[in-house]
């Protein structure tokens, strides 16, 4: 027997969990509210970034952004004993509303659940160089697994040959958007020098980028480090896809995104992310062909072990939940 629908009260639990979830630039473009004894999860107009997070792509970051979101919704809820069964992009009419979750059959969440959700408050995007310490074997297979879990895959970019041919695509797709004052102008809008509630703050932006990098850096960061030094040899870098590019792709590519950044958190694992490869559509395509998939790259990490990243801030939970509504 399902409970008869969720409440201001068990949203209000769940809602710390689901307001963690990662966002392009920590630009946080979700809303949620109650209707009809469900929890809707939906794109707020006006937050999804208009140069990096659409282009070509329509609302890919914020599309990504809310299915992490729903994740770890997912996880908030069955720790309060109230499973949710997940209907992705529910309403034909109404785009925005990207998921839908029910009241499924009340269930205790298992101990993998509750280690994820642990791993919530703890998950931060680390943009500092990563240890020369490799990631085992083990470690690997339970990420590639978190992904397919979620109806997404990922593939390990194995090899120093590998790397470096990655690195070039990412570089030369980063020197690419760094061409577009709109692209620049993002960046700097989403920088934070000072106390707020939403963006990347100067101190969790990692060191500045230098040209001879593996891997470029959004420039975030005012950390300058030794001349010469290099940012981190050969880093384990993962690329996270779907079956396809339609919006509800993306969406659950976001919902294996988050389990995937969760698993690498339980596991001791920092993590970043690096989405350059995915904005530049010629980037994407020789990603998508260079790892022989059918199915769309939807985001590239960065892992390793090192220091965990800084805590970004959030906007209160009383800022994106709207008014119950009912339909009848």
């Amino acid at each position: 027997m399902t409970t008869p629908g969720y409440t201001p009260e068990l949203l209000a639990a769940a809602l710390p969990a689901a307001i963690r979830a990662p966002s392009m630039h920590n630009s946080q473009p979700w809303r949620f509210r109650l209707r009809d004894g469900g929890i809707e999860v939906r794109v707020e107009r006006g937050r999804p970034l208009p140069v990096a997070g659409l282009g070509d792509l329509g609302d890919w970051a914020a599309h990504l952004a809310c299915g992490a979101a729903v994740f770890n919704l997912r996880l908030a809820l069955v720790a309060e004993g109230a499973p949710a069964r997940v209907r992705i992009r529910p309403y034909t009419d109404e785009p925005d509303v990207v998921a839908r979750l029910e009241p499924d059959e009340p269930a205790l969440a298992t101990p993998a659940e509750r280690a994820l959700l642990a791993a919530v408050p703890r998950r931060h995007s680390s943009r500092m160089p990563f240890s020369h310490e490799p990631v085992p074997g083990a470690v690997r297979w339970r990420l590639v697994e978190a992904a397919r879990a979620e109806g997404g895959w990922l593939d390990l970019v194995v090899g120093t040959a590998a790397v470096a041919a990655f690195g070039e695509l990412a570089r030369g797709a980063n020197r690419v958007l760094e061409r577009d004052p709109g692209y620049r102008a993002e960046i700097a809008a989403w920088t934070r020098h000072g106390p707020a509630p939403d963006g990347v703050p100067v101190r969790a932006g990692g060191p500045v980028a230098e040209p001879w990098d593996l891997l470029p850096q959004r420039p975030f960061g005012d950390q300058v480090r030794a001349p010469g030094r290099d940012f981190e040899p050969e880093p384990l870098v993962a690329v996270l896809g779907a079956a396809g590019d339609t919006p509800v792709d993306r969406i659950t590519a976001g919902q294996a995104l988050q389990r995937v950044l969760l698993t690498a958190t339980d596991a001791g694992l920092a993590a970043s992310m690096l989405s350059q490869p995915i904005e530049v559509a010629a980037a994407r395509e020789r990603l998508r062909t260079a790892l022989s998939r059918f199915g769309s790259p939807q985001m590239v990490l960065r892992l390793g072990y090192g220091q965990p990243g800084w805590p970004t801030p959030r906007r209160p939970a009383a800022d994106v939940v709207d008014t119950p509504i009912h339909s009848g």
